[in-house]
């Protein structure tokens, strides 16, 4: 089966010069795919020149002429920007030309644009940001939500347990993925009246067979891989991940300045080179590139703005492989059988990416 991706090519910091060759070496190891490049037409038939693709036969340009900035406002990308090339790749979807998006773009933005254009999946009243963090046991903790609704009541997390049970069941291969809800304490009578209310959904759910919920974890857990999935609202899983990447960095530029510092800790590093290198492969976010925007009736998967080639390539991949297992069709399904229809909440989404 063909799979057909769009791919914003002026988002992030980068924009062509890094989108262009990702999908060129992606289209390399995917034969069933095909790729609609949308952007400034020039600019991209000049990348496809350069990396020797320009009569790609699994190829297709889609002109745009303007560029969601990662500066711009919600609204100037939303109103003014019309024919943005953030907003043109997530209408291919929508228009059943592509069947996943992926843009390294302003992620408040990108998420604003593709609710606008894609509305919300039936049963769904928030959209959620997913995405994969590291652990002991050298594979993923996929955590939602990463910043798009900070203020959560429990059916809206409830719903992000359940569309990040079947993102991880289609992706990982996990019949029955394990779910925890992130808290100051794994006893019961510890958190917020929302995350104990949160917990007595889904253990409901858990005691019927529906979902697979492990219980309260730690932020600690995350990294040793307790659960598969993590469930927190976006104001905890924002910080959770940029606190993350700030140590990760500050970790990476001591251990570099550490080993520079005179003949002999630079020998130690010469004698321990292959240790470090397994260290920092472990440790690549390259790896883990690719958050998923779920709840929307379609699938857009978010890379990170400063994303290189081999990273932006993982996105892509995540969107292919999403689109390939029908994860959209497995959540509607989940979230027609699970979730109750009387919630009134209001949608106040706030993203803060």
């Amino acid at each position: 089966m063909t799979i057909k991706i769009s791919i914003d090519c002026m988002g992030g910091d980068h924009g062509p010069s890094v989108t262009i060759p990702a999908a060129v070496s992606f289209l390399k190891r995917e034969p069933d795919a095909e790729l609609i490049l949308v952007g400034l037409e020039d600019v991209i038939r000049a990348e496809l020149k350069k990396q020797h693709a320009d009569t790609h036969p699994r190829i297709t340009v889609q002109h745009a002429s303007e560029q969601v900035t990662m500066d711009d406002p919600l609204e100037v990308a939303l109103r003014r920007k019309k024919d943005s090339s953030m907003r043109v790749a997530i209408e291919q979807v929508k228009d059943g030309k592509a069947q996943a998006c992926v843009s390294a773009g302003n992620t408040g933005a990108l998420m604003a644009v593709s609710r606008y254009v894609l509305k919300t999946m039936t049963g769904v009243d928030r959209p959620a940001i997913c995405g994969i963090m590291p652990n002991q046991k050298n594979g993923p903790t996929y955590m939602l939500d990463l910043g798009a609704n900070v203020d959560c009541e429990p059916h809206h997390l409830h719903q992000f347990a359940i569309m990040g049970s079947v993102l991880v069941s289609a992706m990982e291969k996990i019949a029955r993925p394990t779910i925890g809800l992130l808290n100051v304490g794994t006893e019961d009578i510890k958190g917020n009246e929302v995350v104990k209310a949160t917990s007595k959904l889904l253990q409901a759910d858990h005691e019927r067979g529906a979902l697979n919920f492990h219980g309260n974890v730690e932020g600690n857990d995350i990294f040793k891989g307790t659960t598969d999935i993590v469930v927190c609202d976006g104001f905890v899983g924002n910080v959770t991940l940029k606190a993350v990447e700030g140590v990760a960095r500050f970790f990476g530029d001591t251990l570099r300045t550490e080993f520079k510092r005179n003949l002999l800790t630079m020998l130690g590093a010469l004698l321990g080179g292959g240790a470090l290198k397994a260290v920092k492969d472990r440790f690549q976010p390259s790896r883990h590139n690719g958050a998923s925007l779920l709840g929307l009736r379609g699938l857009v998967f978010k890379s990170h703005g400063g994303a290189d080639a081999y990273s932006f390539e993982w996105a892509i991949r995540r969107a292919y492989d999403a689109a390939k297992n029908d994860v959209l069709g497995h959540i509607s399904e989940m979230i027609a059988e699970l979730m109750p229809r009387n919630t009134d909440t209001p949608e106040v989404p706030s993203s803060t990416i």
